[in-house]
């Protein structure tokens, strides 16, 4: 599902002090990934982010991180991690039906 060049794109907020703002590479972002979905498991949501696929972590009903994903060729290719909050304020999110 990952392009295997995917770029993922951090912002200042979402970012721990001294991490990279961006990661290459679909091996390089699985292995944070997976950590962090193993985290939060069951606190994620898909949804719909300005009119992409992504995921929502809102514990509680509180935004608190957005992953919003670019998809081409059927493979993710750019992953934006967001936590600043007045970049989140200003993203349209619709819930995912089926």
């Amino acid at each position: 599902m990952l392009d295997p060049d995917v770029v993922v794109r951090i912002d200042e907020a979402a970012a721990r002090p001294g991490a990279p703002r961006e990661i290459r590479g679909a091996r390089n972002w699985a292995k944070g990934a997976i950590a962090f979905s193993q985290q939060l498991a069951g606190e994620i949501r898909p949804m719909l982010i300005n009119g992409e696929v992504g995921l929502v972590w809102a514990p509680r009903g509180h935004l608190l991180r957005v992953l919003r994903f670019s998809i081409a060729d059927g493979k993710i290719g750019t992953v934006d991690v967001i936590a600043e909050r007045t970049r989140l304020n200003e993203l349209e999110l619709a819930v995912l039906t089926e």
